[in-house]
C-alpha cells in the first residue's frame, strides 16, 4: 500500500473519522476503511487528545499509505474533532466513521453510486450489523431491526421524531451540505441533532438497504457513556427540533397518547411553551377527563380539533401503526398533519 507519489488531487471521497482512545480497535477500523473497494478516497483520522497511543498507530498507517492522513488536537471532545476534521475534508462527499465500527468493502462504492443516481439526495446511510452478537439485548436487536427497516428516504422523514433513524457512523454526505449544516455541540447527541436539521432545512436523507457497516455495541463504547447521549438528553433534543419545526407555527396540538412515553414528551414539550389543546386516549376510565387543562378524548372526536397539528407519542411499532392507519382513515397525512414521536 506503499505511495511514494502522494498524489496532491482532491479524493472523490473523505472519510471523518474522530479518535479518541481507540487503540484496542482503531487498527481493526482502519484495516477495512484501507480495503474498500472504492480506492480514491481520503481519511481524515482526528486525534482528539488521545493518551493511548491511538496516534502513532494512524501515524503509522498513514506512512504507508497516502490516503490516510492524522490531525491531532487537544482532547476537546467529539464534536471539536468532527469540525476539525470536516474543515480539512476535500472530496465531494464526506463519509462518517467510528474508530470501533469496520466498513463492509463496498461501502463506499455503493453509497457514492446511490447518491450519484439520486441528485436530489443529500445524504444517505446503510444498514448496520451490531456486533458482538453474544452481548446484544432484546432492545438493542429490537433497534438494529427498527434501522434495517429504512429504505426510503420517506422512510427517514416520517421516523426521525421516534429516533434516530440513520446510524451516524453509516452517514455518507455531500460536503457542500454538511460544511454548511456542520456539527454543533448543544448537551445532547450531535449526530440525531445533525439528521434533523437536516429535515428542518429540507434535504432528503435516503439509505443504501444494504448491511454496509458492523457496528460495535460495548459496554464501553462512547455513547453508553457520555451524558450526551442519556435519553433525557435525546428527549430534549426531540423536543425542541419539533417544536421549532413541526409546531412552530402553533402552541397548542393534540397528543395521542399519555402513556410514559407521551408524558414524558408532553412534558418536555411544554418547557419549550408547547401544550396539548386534547389529548387522545383509548384508556375508558381517562375519556371525559381533563389532564393538563386538555379534554381526553377518543379518535372519533378528533374532526372536532383537526385544524391542530398531531403528535402521535407511542412507544411500540405496533401501536404507531394503528394509529397511522387510524388517521390515514381520516384524511390525516403524515409528517404535513401528524407525526409520530417516541
Amino acid at each position: 500500500m506503499n505511495d511514494p507519489s502522494r498524489d496532491t488531487a482532491a479524493p472523490a471521497i473523505s472519510i471523518l473519522l474522530p479518535v479518541f482512545d481507540a487503540a484496542s480497535t482503531l487498527a481493526t477500523c482502519l484495516r477495512s476503511i484501507a480495503r474498500q473497494t472504492h480506492r480514491d478516497f481520503e481519511c481524515i483520522v482526528v486525534d482528539d487528545g488521545s493518551t493511548d497511543g491511538s496516534d502513532e498507530l494512524a501515524a503509522d498507517t498513514a506512512a504507508l499509505d497516502s490516503r490516510f492522513r492524522v490531525i491531532r488536537t487537544p482532547h476537546l471532545g467529539l464534536v471539536s474533532a468532527l469540525t476539525h476534521g470536516l474543515r480539512a475534508c476535500r472530496g465531494r462527499f464526506v463519509a462518517r466513521m467510528d474508530a470501533d465500527d469496520c466498513m463492509r468493502r463496498r461501502r463506499l462504492e455503493r453509497q457514492a453510486a446511490a447518491l450519484a443516481r439520486s441528485p436530489d439526495l443529500a445524504a444517505v446511510g446503510s444498514w448496520v450489523r451490531f456486533f458482538p452478537r453474544r452481548s446484544l439485548e432484546g432492545g438493542m436487536r429490537r433497534y438494529e431491526a427498527w434501522l434495517n427497516g429504512m429504505r426510503t428516504p420517506t422512510d427517514v422523514l416520517r421516523e426521525s421524531f421516534v429516533e434516530c433513524p440513520i446510524a451516524h457512523p453509516t452517514l455518507f454526505i455531500r460536503r457542500e451540505i454538511l460544511g454548511a449544516v456542520g456539527y454543533r455541540d448543544v448537551g445532547w447527541p450531535e449526530d440525531y441533532d445533525l439528521l434533523l436539521r437536516l429535515r428542518a432545512a429540507g434535504h432528503a436523507v435516503g439509505v443504501v438497504p444494504e448491511r454496509l457497516l458492523a457496528k460495535r455495541h460495548s459496554a464501553g463504547c462512547f455513547s453508553r457513556n457520555d451524558a450526551a447521549y442519556g435519553a433525557d438528553r435525546f428527549l430534549a433534543c426531540k423536543a425542541t427540533h419539533l417544536a421549532d419545526s413541526f409546531l412552530e407555527h402553533r402552541d397548542d396540538y393534540v397528543l395521542w397518547g399519555y402513556g410514559s412515553t407521551g408524558r414524558a414528551l408532553c412534558r418536555a414539550l411544554a418547557e419549550r411553551g408547547k401544550h396539548p389543546a386534547a389529548i387522545v386516549e383509548v384508556h375508558p376510565r381517562r375519556l371525559g377527563n381533563r389532564i393538563h387543562g386538555a379534554p381526553v378524548i377518543d379518535a372519533e372526536a378528533l374532526p372536532r380539533w383537526r385544524y391542530l397539528p398531531l403528535v402521535a407519542s407511542v412507544s411500540g411499532p405496533g401501536a404507531r401503526g394503528e394509529i397511522r392507519d387510524a388517521l390515514r382513515k381520516q384524511g390525516y397525512r403524515e409528517t404535513r398533519d401528524f407525526v409520530c414521536a417516541a
